[in-house]
């Protein structure tokens, strides 16, 4: 079934056509889910009523080609949510503004990492840095859309960025000395 036929199929809550929506996306809304939530069952748990969210709503979805960014979008509102009921963003309440910009630029240096290691570091910062890295790094939010998102201010954000991301190199660095 062609894309267009497939999402107009999903609109008229055609059984097949939604699996097969889900078949499409469900990995990597788990991986995105996986990343914020640090935990797999509660990211598998975010997956499923990220698509019921999505199947229910399909009808709001304007431009049929924008259908897997529209899912990532809802799969990130849902992990968010999670962890905003189970209260482990309450450093969301924390409201500094941010002092002064990092002025240090990105050095590239002959740095051989294996994707493991980077992602066991992210996995091990505070929610506070890793959220705010992982949807600016990896899902290109803008620092303003994140700043919506969690209810913070920009410039908290901003400081949360730079802050996890000096945390970030710090432990890959470390990685490479041992």
């Amino acid at each position: 079934m062609e894309r267009q036929e497939l999402i107009k199929a999903c609109k008229q809550n055609n059984l097949k056509a939604q699996m097969q929506v889900y078949q499409m996306y469900k990995d990597m809304l788990y991986n995105v889910s996986l990343r914020i939530i640090k935990n797999q069952h509660d990211a598998q748990d975010t997956v499923h009523d990220a698509f019921i969210k999505a199947f229910q709503n399909m009808s709001k979805l304007n431009n049929d080609l924008n259908l897997g960014p529209w899912l990532k979008r809802i799969v990130i509102n849902c992990s968010l949510d999670l962890l905003r009921h189970k209260k482990k963003l309450g450093w969301l309440q924390e409201s500094y503004e941010f002092q002064q910009e990092d002025t240090q630029t990105d050095e590239f240096e002959d740095i051989s990492l294996k994707v493991e290691d980077v992602k066991k570091a992210i996995h091990a910062l505070k929610d506070k840095y890793r959220i705010i890295l992982v949807l600016y790094l990896i899902e290109d939010y803008s620092h303003k859309e994140i700043a919506e998102q969690l209810g913070l201010k920009e410039g908290t954000v901003r400081n949360q960025y730079v802050r996890g991301k000096r945390l970030l190199k710090q432990q890959l660095q470390n990685k490479m000395i041992v």
